[in-house]
């Protein structure tokens, strides 16, 4: 794989092709929460100095009761993009890597670039003998697929028999805390897990996310990572966000979640997956209602390797439900 993976979001490269200021764009091509939480305060001292040991403290015990981790402080990171980067340092150069797929590229860009063979499998009974690490997306984007506790249970306890790695991705895991392999992460070594924080809190430009694994593996990321990897104002919000009840949130989420199917089984598209945070449409004419939304200037994500699948983020309220409504009655077939 070789050059830029496209990804959600660049409203600016879309304005120039289809028009419009950016401002008045209403992008859809991210699964992000649209409604981004009333922000705490932050401490003068988190921004006048270095990150405190205290804040990082803080904000790793936080995440450790949120996420349900037991013993396990999760290490805050600058976005757990900045880690997946990292992945090849575990598996040195031994054995090959199986990525459960279609799902997020910049894995197989990652490995592939340092080096490693690359199996895109589409189900975790081909892994073989031959698999150093295994890469599984969960819930996954884009199809929303979710693979069960006790199966990745199995396949983190055959790749450890081997010294490998499962690394498991919950991005999209907050809305689903069954699925998540965080209360059990203390009994699975050879266990990697990266979540999220922007995309439930609506923060992505925070640049957050939290690695949970066992200490002497978190102890290498930060290495890694280097020293104030995460800033002080990062830290304080996420030791004050991940105290709160997220019940509002949540509810919100479903909510916006229901109107857009409203609107999407309104058109007459078939939705064919997705999480909490967005939905996949298959359809035929894919690029023409992707080109048709970006001269109504509506930004939806198509995929480079599925060219009739669009994701559709959350409409942030009614009137945008309204406004996507509207330019999906206006499309032609």
């Amino acid at each position: 794989m070789s050059g830029r993976i496209l990804h959600g979001g660049g409203i600016t490269a879309a304005a120039r092709l289809f028009g419009g200021k950016p401002e008045d764009w209403l992008d859809l091509s991210t699964g992000i929460n649209p409604n981004p939480i009333v922000l705490p305060e932050i401490p003068v001292s988190a921004w006048h100095r270095l990150p405190d040991q205290y804040l990082t403290e803080r904000a790793r015990k936080a995440a450790g009761d949120y996420y349900r981790s037991g013993d396990i402080l999760p290490l805050p990171v600058p976005g757990t993009q900045s880690v997946i980067q990292l992945l090849p340092r575990l598996a040195g150069r031994v054995g090959r890597v199986a990525i459960l797929s279609p799902t997020y590229g910049e894995y197989a860009k990652a490995f592939e670039a340092a080096g490693f063979e690359i199996d895109r499998i589409c189900d975790l009974d081909v892994v073989g003998g031959e698999h150093s690490i295994v890469v599984v997306v969960n819930p996954n984007n884009p199809d929303g697929r979710v693979i069960g506790v006790e199966r990745l249970r199995k396949m983190h306890d055959r790749l450890a028999a081997r010294d490998g790695f499962l690394i498991v991705d919950e991005a999209f895991g907050d809305m689903r805390p069954e699925a998540s392999l965080a209360p059990v992460s203390a009994s699975m070594p050879n266990l990697v897990i990266f979540r999220s924080f922007g995309k439930f809190f609506g923060l992505a430009g925070l640049r957050l996310g939290f690695v949970i694994a066992k200490a002497s593996l978190l102890d290498c990321f930060e290495d890694w990572l280097g020293p104030w990897a995460v800033s002080g104002p990062a830290l304080s919000l996420a030791a004050s966000l991940l105290t709160e009840d997220t019940t509002s949130i949540r509810a919100r989420i479903a909510e916006r979640r229901n109107a857009l199917q409203e609107v999407l089984s309104g058109a007459g598209l078939t939705v064919a997956g997705g999480t909490e945070l967005f939905a996949l449409v298959a359809d035929g004419q894919a690029s023409d209602i992707y080109s048709h939304l970006g001269r109504h200037h509506i930004l939806v994500r198509k995929f480079d390797y599925a060219a009739d699948w669009l994701r559709f983020g959350l409409c942030p309220d009614e009137d945008a439900d309204i406004r996507l409504a509207e330019a999906l009655a206006d499309f032609k077939t």
